[in-house]
């Protein structure tokens, strides 16, 4: 026999899902007029979080395999949104750098997205965005913290 939940538990677990949802629909739409893959945006953000980091631990942090973790860097290196750099002191480890470029490309999603939020906001009170933020802050407090 299941747990059993309140409804509240339901009813916000069901509408994270739902706006996990859009959101992750609306991005992937984003990214295609960009010409770019959900993986290939998020190992720019992960490199500009992170810093120059190698394909293993770039590939770790994606939670992909090492190949296509370097097919992926393939086609961001020829796009000039990063570079490959070799260790100085072992040749045999390679590095990912991001590049501006990288950076931009981030910039331009980022604010896409925040449009397409500032639109969807816009017939919400500012006493009801902030309430909205609050509690959204407090939730992700409350899960960083579990």
């Amino acid at each position: 026999m299941g747990v059993t939940f309140s409804n509240h538990v339901v009813e916000i677990e069901k509408h994270l899902r739902m706006i996990a949802s859009t959101v992750r629909r609306r991005g992937r739409m984003l990214l295609e007029q960009y010409h770019m893959t959900p993986p290939q945006f998020d190992a720019l953000v992960i490199l500009d979080r992170d810093g120059v980091l190698t394909i293993g631990d770039l590939s770790n942090r994606l939670y992909l395999a090492y190949s296509t973790t370097t097919d992926l860097v393939d086609r961001l290196e020829r796009a000039s949104f990063v570079v490959r750099e070799r260790d100085s002191e072992d040749r045999r480890v390679v590095r990912v750098r991001l590049l501006e470029k990288g950076r931009q490309m981030i910039e331009k999603v980022l604010d896409a997205r925040r449009a397409y939020l500032a639109g969807v906001l816009e017939s919400v009170s500012s006493k009801d965005q902030e309430e909205i933020l609050r509690i959204l802050a407090l939730l992700n407090d409350k899960m960083d913290k579990n």
